[in-house]
């Protein structure tokens, strides 16, 4: 998926997790987007690969794309550490929302990811597309419609 498609993945994410908790939305939907970019840092063509330009092509060396930054192990990992040195739940709930949002969104995709990583295993689902298809266009639109769907409910439950 294109960076567009995650950011709108990860507000929609966090629209939605904010509905069932009652960590500050605004935090909570801001993390959800910078957690949905992350991932990407393999990749330094990504949003963030060309922002973190040096540290990107040093984690593309090493691990490949698609393959640790897209892994269980790198997602607990995240927690770990968010856990330890961040205080703030909204702010660390939002990015890990964000990056499970980022790694559905991929496994959406006929490339998939190595969601078992150290294991060499390809998590795919069922029904793929490509990555700037008219299909991803459509997926982002829904997921568009969601958003705004969610804000407004979002909205109303803080009035």
């Amino acid at each position: 998926m294109t960076g567009n498609t995650h950011i709108i993945g990860g507000i929609t994410a966090g629209l939605a997790f904010a509905q069932v908790s009652n960590y500050d939305p605004i935090v909570l939907v801001g993390f959800s987007v910078v957690g949905a970019l992350i991932p990407d840092i393999c990749h330094s063509g990504s949003k963030i690969g060309r922002t973190f330009r040096i540290t990107s092509k040093i984690v593309n060396k090493i691990f490949g794309h698609r393959s640790f930054t897209h892994s269980l192990l790198f997602l607990f990992l995240m927690a770990m550490v968010m856990n330890t040195y961040i205080s703030n739940e909204s702010i660390t709930a939002g990015v890990l929302i964000g990056m499970v949002s980022h790694y559905m969104l991929d496994m959406a995709t006929k490339n998939g990811i190595k969601l078992l990583f150290p294991l060499n295993i390809t998590v795919r689902f069922p029904i793929t597309t490509r990555t700037g298809s008219k299909v991803e266009n459509i997926i982002a639109t829904v997921l568009t419609i969601c958003s705004v769907y969610l804000a407004y409910e979002t909205i109303m439950h803080l009035i």
